[in-house]
């Protein structure tokens, strides 16, 4: 049958994935900009404050969309809803570069449209290719999701060293080139993505089974008013929001970090940063593919306990390039798992068949620790002017979001 003849083809849809998801990532490239927008001699004179909420309405909305954005790839499919994702997200930059320098409208355009963008568009791979790869779901769905972080590296190049589109465009012509990439690059990537025929099965592969030769009871199937109704979709919210926001607060304030308490220049502590983004997509790939072994709640347990252990580290690995881009690899990598992990630890406990609105949902937590993690250690800094107390606050945190996962266990017919 026509659904058939796509089973042949099932990689398309992990390069369609990858595609989307070097766009989308170029929020993390937001630093890029920063220095132009800052630049009390430049056009904008935007303050610190400024940026990064333009930062955190993108991660914001980025999160809140992906609610509806889940349950609208459930009912219409990946691909459409990728499209109209790609369309936000590019239509947002370009008309942000038309804008002058005009703060509420950057805010609009690129925080907010642009999050929405990135929001409509980034769970529709990841369920996408759950669905098409159930032989080797904790590898595609890391490979699925490296992009996003592969994609700050490489769009932080291009705006600097590779392309100098700043420093050549402007912010203002940066934000059209990039805008332009974002909507053919991702249009062009959701045209891959489809759903697999119903039952479908890779050739050869036949779901586990268990010790005594029976098959593996199937993870029971909720929607997403039965996910939010159990204890154990607050516990992976609750561990995520901790988890997240320790990564997201040491993206926010690596740099400084180096430079103002280490003494390093910054080209040294922005070269840390650029590790981290590098490590970050790498982690992807290496925690996915390590969950099955260990299976999600596992991994999730191991990653949470060496990110603790780095972040306490962190306090005494600022001072010498070197050792802040250990830290900064290690965070990054760890960081990354998240964004692997969490959705499989979704499909083990919720099932597969509403993953892109159970992953919405827990996905909001994403949004939270985006706020909480970088303005705690803001607040921090402003109070104490060291970071150096947010590390341990971040790293208990990730201390605590290690017990949830050890405490977590199988909905049962009885706690349903």
């Amino acid at each position: 049958m026509a659904d058939g003849e796509k089973v042949k083809n099932r990689w398309l849809v992990v390069v369609g994935a990858l595609l989307i998801q070097l766009c989308l990532g170029a929020i993390y490239a937001w630093g890029a900009f920063t220095g132009a927008l800052q630049n009390p001699e430049g056009l904008f004179k935007y303050t610190d404050t400024q940026t990064s909420w333009i930062f955190s309405a993108g991660l914001a909305s980025f999160a809140l969309v992906m609610i509806l954005a889940g349950r609208l790839q459930d009912k219409y499919g990946p691909r459409i809803i990728a499209v109209i994702g790609g369309v936000i997200l590019g239509a947002g930059y370009i008309i942000a570069g038309f804008t002058g320098t005009s703060f509420p409208l950057m805010l609009l355009l690129v925080g907010i449209v642009g999050g929405a963008g990135i929001g409509m568009g980034y769970v529709c791979p990841i369920a996408a290719c759950v669905k098409w790869f159930p032989d080797l779901k904790g590898l595609i769905t890391g490979l699925a999701v490296a992009g996003f972080g592969a994609g700050a590296f490489i769009f932080v190049k291009l705006a600097g060293s590779w392309l100098h589109l700043i420093a050549n465009h402007g912010v203002n012509g940066t934000f059209v080139i990039f805008g332009i990439i974002f909507l053919v690059t991702v249009v062009i990537g959701a045209l891959l993505l489809s759903n697999p025929p119903a039952g479908y099965k890779p050739p050869g592969w036949n779901p586990p089974v268990q010790a005594d030769g029976s098959a593996k009871p199937k993870v029971k199937d909720l929607t997403q008013g039965q996910t939010v109704c159990t204890l154990q979709f607050w516990m992976i919210w609750l561990a995520f929001v901790l988890s997240a926001g320790c990564g997201l607060m040491v993206i926010k304030c690596l740099k400084n970090f180096g430079e103002f308490e280490g003494g390093l220049s910054a080209a040294a502590a922005g070269s840390a940063l650029g590790l981290l983004a590098l490590f970050n997509g790498m982690g992807r790939v290496v925690w996915g593919t390590a969950s099955q072994k260990l299976s999600a709640r596992g991994s999730v347990i191991l990653m949470c306990l060496l990110q603790a252990v780095m972040t306490f580290m962190l306090i005494k690995m600022g001072s010498t390039p070197l050792t802040l881009a250990i830290a900064a690899c290690w965070i990054g990598f760890n960081f990354g798992g998240n964004f692997a992990l969490f959705p499989l630890l979704t499909l083990e406990n919720f099932g597969g068949k509403n993953l892109g609105a159970n992953y919405g949902a827990v996905f909001t937590s994403y949004g939270v620790g985006g706020i909480l993690g970088p303005v705690m250690a803001g607040r921090v800094y402003d109070t104490m002017g060291t970071y150096k107390t947010a590390f341990i606050i971040a790293a208990v945190a990730c201390i605590i979001a290690a017990v949830l996962g050890l405490l977590l266990k199988p909905i049962t017919a009885k706690t349903e």
